[in-house]
C-alpha cells in the first residue's frame, strides 16, 4: 500500500508541475502586464500604473538601503502583520461598498437573463425566458433563489444584487480565514494580506452570477472539512462541521456543480491516507470517522433531496426540461475556437428539439474537431486553451458578450464615471485595471511556486483540487479565466500555506548565491596573492 501511496503522489506531483508551470508562463506573458502602450487591447496605462511600479520599486529599494525603513516595514508587516491585516481588511470592505453604492450597472448574458427573470414576474411568460432555462435547467435554482431574495426583500434593483454578491464574496473570504486559522494559525496574518489583495482587484462584486456566488460555498465545505479533521475541536463541533459539509456540497451542486471538483480531491486524498494509515487507526478515531462521513453524508441527502423537490414543484416558471441542453454540448465546445462558447452550437441547442437529438448531434461535431486535430495537433490545442483558461488575472472581465448593457465609454464626470473607468471597456483606467490584476494574479502563483518543498496532505488535497479543475475546463467550455473563480479558495489556501515554505526557499537561495560569492572573491585573492 505504501508504494501505490507513492506512486500516486508522483504521479499528482507530475501533473501538478505540468499544469501548474504553464500557467504561471502564461500569466507572466500576458499582455494585461504591458506597461504603455498595448497593442492587444488597443489601450494604454496611464501615470497610475507608473506610480505603482515606481512606489514598489522605491519601498524595495529603501527596505534594502536603509535599516529604519527595514525596521519600520518589518514591524508594521510583519510584528504587527494581524493588526495590518485587519485594517486592510477593513478599508478594502469600504471601499467595496463605496464602489457598489456608486457603480451598479445592468449586466447581459447569462446573469441579465437570471436576475431579469427573477425580479420581474412578466417575464416569465416571456418565449426568451422560458427557452432559455428549458435549455439552460442548472440555472434555474439559482434563479428561483434570487426571486426569493427579491420577494422576501422587496427588491428588484442590481444595486441590491450587487450587494448581496459583496456580502457572499466577503463570507468566502472570512471562511478562507477561519479554515487558515484552524489548519496554521500562525499564517493568518499571511492570509489577511491575500484575502485583502484579491477584494482589491475583484470587480465581480457588481456581477451577481454563479461565479461569485459559489464561492462562500466552496470554501463553506474546505472549513467545515477543517473542522472535522482538527482533533482538538469538540466532538460536538466537528459533527456539527460534518452536516454542514454535507448542506454545503449539496447546494454547490444546484448552484455550480463543476465547484465540487475539490469534493473529489479530498476525498481520493483521505482514501489514500486511509489505506497506508489503517493500521495505526485507534478504535474511536475510525467510529468518529465513520460518523462523520455518515452526518455528512446524511446532511447532502436530505438537503439535495429537498432542494430538488422544491425546482422540481416550482411554478414561477414553466420550463420543458426535455429540451435541456446535454453536458456532452459543453465537450463540444470546449474543442472549437479558444475552447469557450460558441453561438453557432449554441443556436443549435436552441433549434434541435429533443435532448437525445442535441446529444447526438454534439458527438458527431465533438468526432468531427478531434478527427481534425489529431494527437498532436489535440495536444498543442490544450496547451492553448490551458492558456485561454489561466492567464487572464482579472478573470474574464468584459470578455463575455453582452457584458454591461450600457454604453461603455464613461466620460470623466462625477465619481461614477471616474469609477466606471477602471471597469468599462473603453475607460480611460482599463489598461491600469488589467495591469493590477494581473500583477497580483502573478503574484499569487509565484508564491504558490517557490513554495516548493516538503508538503502535507492538506497540500496535496488543494493541488489535486486544482488539477481537476484545470482538467475539466480543458475537457469542458472553457476559453476565458473567468470559469476559474469558483476554484479560487483552492489557489487562496494554497499560496497561505505555502509562503512560509516559499521565505525559507527564498531565503536559502539567497544564502546560497551569497556563500557562492564570497567562495568567488577569496579564490579570485588567493589567486593574486599566489
Amino acid at each position: 500500500m505504501r508504494h501505490f501511496f507513492n506512486f500516486s503522489q508522483t504521479i499528482i506531483n507530475l501533473f501538478w508541475r505540468c499544469f501548474f508551470l504553464l500557467t504561471l508562463y502564461f500569466a507572466v506573458t500576458s499582455p494585461n502586464i504591458i506597461l504603455g502602450d498595448n497593442a492587444t487591447f488597443g489601450t494604454s496605462t496611464t501615470m497610475l500604473t507608473t506610480g505603482l511600479v515606481i512606489g514598489i520599486v522605491a519601498v524595495l529599494v529603501m527596505n534594502y538601503a536603509y535599516p529604519t525603513i527595514h525596521a519600520w516595514l518589518y514591524r508594521v508587516l510583519v510584528t504587527e502583520q494581524l493588526r495590518t491585516g485587519t485594517i486592510l481588511l477593513v478599508i478594502v470592505l469600504v471601499g467595496q461598498i463605496f464602489f457598489i453604492t456608486f457603480v451598479h450597472p445592468n449586466s447581459g448574458f447569462d446573469s441579465g437573463m437570471l436576475l431579469h427573470t427573477a425580479t420581474d414576474p412578466s417575464s416569465v411568460h416571456d418565449p426568451d425566458s422560458t427557452a432559455y432555462f428549458s435549455l439552460n435547467v442548472n440555472n434555474l435554482p439559482i434563479m428561483l433563489f434570487m426571486h426569493w431574495l427579491s420577494t422576501t426583500f422587496h427588491q428588484t434593483t442590481w444595486e441590491f444584487f450587487d450587494f448581496v454578491t459583496l456580502i457572499f464574496v466577503d463570507l468566502s473570504a472570512i471562511f478562507n480565514l477561519i479554515s487558515v486559522r484552524l489548519v496554521k494559525r500562525q499564517a493568518l496574518g499571511i492570509a489577511m494580506y491575500i484575502q485583502a489583495a484579491w477584494l482589491a482587484v475583484f470587480p465581480s462584486i457588481i456581477m451577481p452570477y454563479t461565479d461569485a456566488w459559489a464561492l462562500p460555498l466552496v470554501s463553506g465545505y474546505f472549513l467545515c472539512y477543517f473542522a472535522m479533521r482538527h482533533q482538538t475541536l469538540h466532538p460536538l463541533v466537528r459533527a456539527a462541521a460534518a452536516n454542514g459539509f454535507g448542506l454545503c456540497v449539496a447546494i454547490t451542486y444546484f448552484t455550480k456543480p463543476s465547484a465540487i471538483i475539490p469534493v473529489i480531491a479530498i476525498v481520493m486524498i483521505e482514501s489514500l491516507v486511509a489505506l497506508v494509515q489503517h493500521k495505526d487507526l485507534r478504535p474511536e478515531n475510525l467510529f468518529l470517522a465513520f460518523a462523520f462521513i455518515l452526518f455528512a453524508g446524511e446532511s447532502a441527502f436530505y438537503t439535495y433531496r429537498y432542494v430538488n423537490t422544491q425546482v422540481d414543484h416550482q411554478t414561477y416558471i414553466q420550463v420543458d426540461k426535455t429540451r435541456a441542453i446535454p453536458a456532452i454540448h459543453f465537450m463540444a465546445m470546449g474543442v472549437y475556437g479558444q475552447g469557450g462558447y460558441s453561438w453557432q452550437q449554441a443556436q443549435a441547442m436552441t433549434f434541435i428539439p429533443r435532448k437525445q437529438d442535441k446529444a447526438a448531434y454534439s458527438i458527431k461535431l465533438l468526432k468531427q474537431r478531434l478527427k481534425q486535430l489529431g494527437p498532436v495537433g489535440y495536444l498543442k490545442f490544450l496547451v492553448m486553451k490551458q492558456r485561454n483558461n489561466t492567464a487572464d488575472g482579472t478573470f474574464g472581465w468584459l470578455k463575455e458578450g453582452h457584458f454591461f448593457l450600457e454604453n461603455q465609454k464613461p466620460n470623466n464626470r462625477g465619481i461614477t464615471n471616474k469609477l466606471k473607468n477602471f471597469i468599462y471597456l473603453y475607460g480611460r483606467h482599463i489598461a491600469d485595471f488589467r495591469f493590477a490584476a494581473q500583477l497580483w494574479w502573478i503574484s499569487l502563483l509565484v508564491i504558490i511556486a517557490i513554495g516548493f518543498g516538503p508538503q502535507d496532505n492538506l497540500i496535496q488535497i488543494l493541488r489535486l483540487s486544482l488539477i481537476g479543475g484545470f482538467m475539466f475546463l480543458l475537457l469542458f467550455e472553457g476559453g476565458r479565466s473567468r470559469y476559474l473563480i469558483q476554484y479560487l479558495p483552492c489557489l487562496l489556501l494554497l499560496a497561505t500555506l505555502s509562503f512560509e515554505r516559499a521565505v525559507a526557499n527564498v531565503r536559502e537561495l539567497y544564502a546560497g548565491y551569497h556563500r557562492r560569492v564570497v567562495a568567488a572573491i577569496a579564490a579570485d585573492n588567493l589567486e593574486q596573492e599566489k
